[in-house]
């Protein structure tokens, strides 16, 4: 009874948490589709929809302009259009810019993707480059091809929006410079124009013009224009009029079909004249007002640019922000406030010893390998090392050893470095993209008139010199944010002028907590003092500090980093507290976003108001390689997808990550942000949330704005993570915040607790028994004879029920339904063909070098460190060799092949997932560093014996009991023999310390047991019904008794020591670790060796 109550309780459990799976991944996927998650997932889509972004932009992430909303209620289009352009251009090229200073752009691209001003010089809405590059030369073909009339014409040009409006700013652009820069033969350019529009309204354009010389038309107003972008001088001013006296020429003779006169005879014979003395366009006026120049460039940019730009930006991190960033202006969000009326807030960073800023010493530091973290980076990141030779104004071929002898470069390539690993200096990078872009909205807010107009600026790059100069806008940034990096040794740091502490006060606007002690002596004695205090780097670089509190004892009583916030948590200000760890990292765009994410706090969640406002993370480590990849999407799809369905519907989002913002005042005034006990608080965020929503608070979740964040992406670091993760969740299990949840909410709620918390790792855990369950139980059917049996019953009853169960097909694992959320979440947000093409290549791919922990490290994993047992293997075995199929190979193969497929990866993994994992020399130091470890005599400690698992023991009868020689004899005398064979092996492993005495005997002994054991073989195969057969499946036996036989002697190790025979025992057990390892390495082994061959190398050549 009991027995069958808890495989009840069992596949219970194992259903609800299959069950949750879909369900949550089928909801977050129709919330996500709501949400519009998903909608811009190409630059494809980004180009295609970029005439929307400016209206998206103004409705959601700017404050309401009374001129915007006249405009919006009327019927002026394309005035909104462009009143919207302007706004939003230099918030667009602000992003832009970041992106080049990040160098994930390059000089070209960022002059392709900036939004021009948008002024009223020209009649329409100037888009960049980047979309209209390459339309006019296409437009020119068109028209140059068409035989069509001019409606059927201009229809064909406006099937491609882009290409008209390149038409058209061309147009407008040409006229307006050409009235410019002319003055006395202004009058011509006047006369022109009227008759292009005068044949466009009368449908005669192309009887009065020749639309097939327009390319010689283009040509000479390029060379014109590429005179007067430069500055003045009398060379170029002489060019100039020679280059429009061309233009003259061109159009007079090879574009006008009928001559201009008329009314204007007069005006026509003194250019003609003017011509003929070589005077025409002597008068030319050279333009220098900034504007005109602006758009000079921009239309000899779109005369010459050939190439279609349909790939801009071409580094993939660059598109992945402006996609995600323009699709989250289409997402519902509050309305954003005046920078002076928004909520003001904190940012929050724990901080320890971890790197700062990467040194040279550090870059330039090699592995065994000769790679160096700087190479590496070049590798894998080489378009951003161009672009960054590019910006500090090297050569693309620059070899890094030459920016050493100039100081900034140095300081450049260290800030290079660090802004791509898990250093402090990117996530403050980041977070202080949070007072820039409050810096930008408060100033534009303050130079824009009522009108709309934003006055006191010539151009783009006024704007952005202006907000980083103006004192109003830095004191109002600085009014609403504050960020304060608490590290509870930096006042020791500074004390040893570690790196470190100097490299943390490079930052002006950037405030330090720290515990300084301080030795005094009281009454005769020595004392001990601790103050918390509060750091900012003055003009001068120097520590200044704010604020110095006495404490009553040391502060470190706890768990060290939930301490480590404690102690800071009031040196914090504002409404708002959002948390960061020291690995993660932010975007200019989304800075852009965090008032309209504050307003959240005032919007309606629910019954309760909202107290943790949860934030969506991007995990940036993917990139590195295929490992990480892995553990990036897994992160990805638990942090968007996830979390999305733990907030809305189930309401039981905790706080799992660091981006989350607090409601300051309501936890501050409830105990704090962290618990800090020791041991039982070691997953410390999620305590936070335990006491939000114990205390009536409302934990939500928006993702129209991220945050990056880093994660562990070697192969011990991700173990070790996940290990962490499922122990904090055990000690969750034993806290008074659990026992008062689980008092507190209702069935549902809590089920949906249980299965989100400690649930999930439970169900893991049943899932990877299922699997030995699984091959257990059909090795005994197969071994026992009792399969072959019922499935011959269920042929001749015909029972398709009972055939059904026996032939189960385990295609599928259950753990497979752990990968739908994921799925679901790549089609979601990259569509479905691309999604099925990533998820096809990580299953694929293999890695090189990756990164381990939160530094590139780029050291080769000991194959020591990621041993693995072969128990699946062999029970894999055993059944392929004695199971009973009806369906012959297929069947074996859909009943086992995923099977299979989790023991290889588990045996193959320290390859799979190591660098050099498939090098010779790596191989052959792994396996020498193998051995040692294998038979290093430790006594207790050994690692060989850390690794022993218990085996089961009921195969081993049906194992002998499958031997040719034994016939139908079910007698134990056969079962017997094996372990006498196994006993004869004790000769060979007893202790040479033990047998010093009589070291001639033992040897006289094991020698002629050898003998006997050989001989004895031979003449059983010869004698006897004893195949070569039964030798495999006698392995196969004895594998299971030795076993059987550890696990005797482990039980009873205190009796086995007393008869000197447990180092005999631990000899037995390395010589089994031996046989799996070398299963492990032989394989491998040969393979290197076949493909040396084949390449003609020496493998041992270096060894």
């Amino acid at each position: 009874m009991t027995q069958n109550t808890i495989k009840v309780v069992n596949i219970y459990l194992l259903d609800i948490h299959i069950f949750y799976t879909l369900m949550s991944a089928a909801y977050g996927f129709l919330l996500g589709a709501r949400d519009r998650l998903g909608e811009i997932r190409s630059v494809e889509a980004v180009q295609r929809l970029f005439e929307k972004f400016p209206g998206a932009f103004m409705t959601n992430l700017h404050v309401v302009l009374p001129k915007r909303r006249q405009l919006s209620s009327s019927v002026q289009g394309v005035e909104l259009n462009k009143f919207d352009a302007a706004r939003f251009a230099p918030f667009w090229n602000k992003v832009v810019e970041n992106l080049r200073e990040e160098d994930y752009i390059n000089n070209s691209e960022r002059d392709l993707l900036i939004l021009p001003k948008n002024s009223e010089i020209l009649p329409m809405v100037q888009w960049p480059l980047f979309l209209l590059a390459n339309k006019i030369f296409l437009a020119r073909d068109i028209a140059a091809e068409s035989k069509d009339l001019q409606a059927d014409l201009w229809l064909k040009i406006s099937r491609d929006d882009y290409m008209r409006y390149a038409v058209e700013e061309c147009y407008h652009s040409v006229k307006v410079i050409l009235f410019s820069v002319f003055e006395n033969e202004g009058r011509l350019v006047k006369k022109i124009y009227e008759n292009i529009e005068k044949s466009i309204k009368d449908t005669k354009l192309q009887l009065n013009f020749r639309l097939s010389n327009l390319q010689f038309v283009m040509s000479r107003i390029s060379a014109l224009t590429g005179i007067l972008k430069g500055e003045e001088s009398p060379n170029l001013l002489q060019g100039a009029v020679k280059a429009a006296q061309d233009l003259y020429e061109v159009v007079h003779h090879e574009i006008l079909i009928s001559n201009m006169g008329g009314e204007d005879i007069d005006d026509w014979n003194d250019i003609l004249n003017a011509r003929a003395d070589g005077h025409l366009f002597s008068n030319l006026k050279w333009p220098k007002d900034p504007e005109m120049k602006a758009l000079i460039k921009r239309l000899h940019a779109l005369l010459t640019i050939k190439e279609s730009a349909a790939n801009v930006p071409r580094n993939l991190e660059a598109r992945r922000r402006l996609q995600y960033f323009t699709n989250s202006l289409f997402m519902r969000m509050p309305a954003a406030r005046p920078v002076s009326e928004m909520l003001s807030f904190s940012v929050f960073t724990p901080y320890y010893s971890e790197i700062v800023l990467y040194s040279l010493d550090e870059l330039y530091k090699k592995n065994e390998d000769g790679i160096s973290t700087l190479f590496y980076l070049q590798k894998i990141y080489p378009d951003e090392w161009k672009n960054f030779l590019s910006r500090i104004g090297r050569k693309e071929d620059t070899e890094d050893s030459e920016l050493l002898d100039n100081p900034t470069d140095i300081l450049e390539l260290r800030f290079w470095a660090s802004y791509r690993g898990q250093t402090l200096a990117r996530t403050v990078r980041g977070m202080m993209y949070y007072r820039k872009a409050l810096m930008l909205q408060s100033y534009l807010e303050r130079i824009t008139s009522e009108d709309g107009t934003i006055a006191g600026t010539e151009n783009v790059t006024d704007i952005a010199e202006g907000f980083n100069l103006s004192p109003e806008a830095r004191a109002q940034a600085d009014l609403k944010f504050t960020y304060v990096v608490t590290c509870q040794i930096y006042g020791k740091q500074k004390e040893e002028q570690k790196p470190e502490a100097a490299d943390i006060a490079m930052n002006e606007a950037l405030r330090v907590a720290y515990i300084d002690i301080v030795e005094t002596v009281k009454d005769g004695k020595p004392h001990t003092e601790y103050y918390s205090k509060l750091v900012k780097a003055d003009i001068h670089g120097k520590d200044k500090e704010i604020y110095s509190i006495k404490l009553p004892g040391n502060p470190k009583l706890g768990e060290g980093k939930p301490e480590n916030q404690n102690h800071a948590v009031i040196f914090t200000r504002g409404n708002a507290l959002q948390t960061i760890d020291m690995n993660q990292d932010n975007y200019f765009e989304e800075a852009l976003k965090m008032r309209n994410l504050l307003e959240e706090f005032h919007c309606d969640h629910g019954k309760h108001k909202p107290t943790i406002l949860g934030v969506r993370e991007h995990v940036f480590t993917g990139s590195v390689s295929s490992l990480a990849l892995f553990m990036s999407n897994q992160e990805t799809s638990f942090v968007t997808l996830g979390q999305r369905v733990l907030a809305n519907p189930l309401k039981v989002r905790m706080h799992y990550g660091h981006p989350d913002v607090f409601d300051r005042v309501f936890h501050i005034t409830r105990g704090g942000i962290s618990k800090a006990s020791r041991i039982i608080n070691i997953s410390e965020d999620i305590y936070a949330g335990f006491n939000s929503t114990l205390r009536q608070g409302n934990i939500t979740h928006h993702e129209y704005i991220q945050v990056g964040k880093g994660r562990d992406v070697g192969l011990n670091q991700i173990a070790l993570f996940e290990g962490k993760v499922a122990g904090g969740n055990g000690e969750q299990v034993l806290s008074r915040d659990v026992y008062r949840l689980g008092q507190l909410f209702d069935f549902f709620r809590m089920m949906s607790f249980y299965v989100t918390t400690v649930g999930f790792y439970f169900c893991t855990m049943l899932t990877v028994l299922t699997v030995y369950i699984f091959l257990y139980g059909k090795t005994y059917l197969a071994l026992s004879g009792i399969g072959e049996a019922i499935q011959i019953r269920a042929d001749i009853l015909q029972n398709t029920a009972l055939d059904a169960a026996l032939n189960t097909q385990f295609l599928f694992q259950i753990g497979v339904f752990t990968a739908v959320p994921m799925i679901l979440g790549f089609i979601l947000e990259y569509g479905f063909l691309t999604a099925v093409v990533s998820f096809t290549t990580m299953q694929l791919q293999l890695c090189s070098y990756h990164a381990t922990g939160r530094g590139f490290v780029v050291r080769h994993i000991k194959f020591a460190e990621n041993y693995r047992l072969l128990e699946v293997v062999l029970l894999l075995v055993i059944f392929l060799a004695y199971g009973y199929n009806s369906g012959g190979a297929i069947s074996y193969i859909l009943l086992s092949v995923s099977s299979w497929i989790m023991a290889i990866s588990w045996l193959f993994a320290p390859y799979l997932f190591n660098p050099s994992g498939f090098e010779w020399q790596k191989t052959v130091e792994d396996f020498r560093d193998w051995t040692n470890w294998l038979f290093y005599r430790g006594g207790i400690g050994v690692k060989g014996e850390e690794s022993w698992e218990a085996w089961w023991d009921e195969e081993l009868y049906g194992v002998v009991y499958k031997l040719q020689a034994s016939g139908t004899d079910t007698s134990l005398t056969v079962y017997g023999w094996s372990w006498i064979v196994l006993a004869a092996l004790f000769v060979f492993t007893f202790s040479n310390k033990a047998w010093v005495n009589f070291q001639l005997p033992l040897r006289l002994i094991q020698s002629i047991t050898l003998l006997m054991a050989l001989a004895g073989l031979a003449v059983a195969i010869a004698v006897t019904d004893l195949s070569v057969k039964d030798i495999f499946a006698c392995i196969l036996a004895f594998v299971p008794t030795g076993w059987g036989i550890l696990c005797i002697a482990v039980a009873w190790k205190p009796l086995v020591k007393k008869m000197r025979l447990w180092k005999s025992v631990r000899s037995l057990a390395r010589l089994f670790d031996a046989g799996m390892g070398m299963f492990i390495f032989v394989p491998v082994a040969m393979g290197l060796e076949i493909s040396l061959i084949l390449a003609g190398n020496n493998p041992n050549s270096e060894i």
